[in-house]
């Protein structure tokens, strides 16, 4: 670009402009002619205003989160309040809880361990085919866990042996003979008893 005038080259270059050593000599003697006022206006730049370029903004996005889904918590019918968070669990497929005279020894059993109904918790088995061992343990959050028969296993539990106390985490449990096993079994309610004594 060829500048008739270097005065002008102010307003055309805004940036700082330094010379080299070799290219220094050159201009010392240059004279600047002062420039007249009528040349500075006609070569003094034309600025325009710009706009800014309009700048779109993304459309909004709408996240639709899925719903939660929650499992819902099985449900039990039992006998007794669960006073003492203890768990028995039975199995009669005919009735809602417990045969009445399976019920009164039952009963007689946990008074000799200053125990009432309310006490404890009973859940007949039969009922709920599909209940899990962690279904029954959020339900009731039993301190024991008393198995009568084996029929009355819930799926999910830690495999017991027959009359040997377990803890399974922090629920003490014992899986023992059904009643229907040991009513006319004398050698079945003294084992029965032996661990239930101190449980």
């Amino acid at each position: 670009m060829k500048v008739e005038n270097p005065v002008a080259l102010r307003f055309i270059l805004q940036d700082e402009l330094y010379l080299l050593k070799a290219d220094k000599a050159i201009y010392e003697n240059l004279a600047v002619p002062e420039p007249e006022i009528e040349n500075i206006a006609l070569v003094a730049p034309i600025i325009k205003e710009v706009e800014p370029p309009l700048v779109k903004l993304p459309e909004p996005v709408t996240v639709s989160l899925a719903p939660e889904v929650k499992t819902p918590v099985m449900r039990f019918n039992y006998l007794g309040k669960n006073l003492k968070r203890f768990l028995v669990l039975v199995h009669y497929p005919q009735l809602e809880f417990i045969d009445d005279s399976h019920l009164a020894a039952l009963a007689n059993i946990i008074k000799r361990k200053d125990l009432s109904l309310d006490d404890i918790v009973i859940v007949n088995l039969a009922l709920y085919a599909t209940a899990q061992y962690d279904d029954l343990v959020k339900f009731f959050k039993p301190a024991k866990l008393l198995v009568l028969g084996k029929n009355a296993l819930p799926p999910g539990i830690a495999p017991l042996t027959l009359n040997a106390p377990k803890p399974l985490g922090d629920i003490a449990g014992l899986y023992s003979f059904s009643f229907g096993e040991m009513m006319d079994n004398v050698e079945y309610k003294k084992a029965f008893w032996e661990q239930v004594k101190s449980f």
